[in-house]
């Protein structure tokens, strides 16, 4: 699965590629049901799935914010996933000792959008040979993500991609730039766009980022459209509920109809 990814031939004769998961792992039952039904939609689509979830949050607002169930505990729900629906999956680390850890149980390795400059971060990740994803951080030009990619290329992993999430717009809100896409697309790296924190609304009065889950279909079509690599949604059974981002979380029922849309929408590009 990573070969076809970073496969650039391949990748843009074909489908895109679907990261998608819970936001965070909340129990040790749900994160398996949610991807059994994701992975049943997209082999139905052909596209190419990774699971996606957050081991632990480590970044959040309040201290009272649900962080994780322990990190061993949740490293083996995302093992649990990959062994059973042979899908890879994917999480965040935030220091060089998480690399490590993470890397026994993942096969992609995410550098969170707030710690896209960390150099030793980023390096920890890359010299664990696992394939990784850096967000470009709410802060940052596209062009200044080629360095990030750079740094993961000098340990001799070539296994990189970077995720467009939105950029800073005020103090509580994002919008999209879609040059994004089009100038880190030149570095010959799969580029991904995460819709779901694209439409976070941070920096609450509340603590409790908002958001605009409405908005999910335009941005990934206009994704589509932009020419991106790989889709990123984080979606639940049931967003309200949620322990962590519930306010810009696809519901889970409403993803196979997007994904056929957008499918049919690659196809005719």
């Amino acid at each position: 699965m990573t070969d076809y990814i970073f496969n650039s031939d391949t990748r843009n004769k074909g489908n895109f590629f679907l990261i998608a998961g819970p936001c965070v792992i909340e129990n040790e039952e749900m994160p398996l049901q949610i991807a059994r039904h994701i992975k049943a939609i997209t082999d139905k689509l052909g596209i190419t799935y990774i699971f996606k979830s957050s081991y632990k949050k480590a970044n959040r607002t309040r201290s009272d914010s649900f962080m994780g169930i322990g990190d061993i505990k949740a490293l083996e729900v995302l093992k649990g996933v990959r062994d059973e629906l042979h899908v890879e999956v994917l999480t965040d680390i935030h220091s060089e000792p998480e690399a490590e850890l993470a890397s026994q149980y993942a096969d992609i390795l995410q550098i969170p959008a707030f710690l896209c400059r960390q150099t030793e971060l980023i390096n920890a990740a890359a010299m664990t040979g696992k394939a990784v994803n850096i967000k470009k951080g709410q802060f940052m030009s596209a062009d200044a993500m080629k360095y990030a990619v750079e740094k993961i290329h000098q340990t001799g992993n070539m296994k990189v991609m970077l995720t467009e999430r939105g950029s800073m717009f005020g103090y509580h809100d994002l919008v999209v730039d879609f040059r994004n896409i089009y100038i880190m697309k030149k570095f010959n790296v799969p580029v991904v766009l995460d819709v779901t924190h694209s439409l976070q609304q941070p920096n609450q009065s509340s603590g409790v980022s908002g958001g605009n889950p409405e908005m999910i279909e335009t941005i990934a079509k206009a994704g589509i459209a932009a020419g991106v690599d790989g889709i990123f949604i984080e979606t639940h059974p049931d967003p309200a509920i949620a322990k962590s981002d519930g306010s810009n979380m696809l519901r889970l029922d409403l993803l196979e109809d997007l994904l056929i849309k957008l499918t049919r929408l690659r196809k005719v590009l």
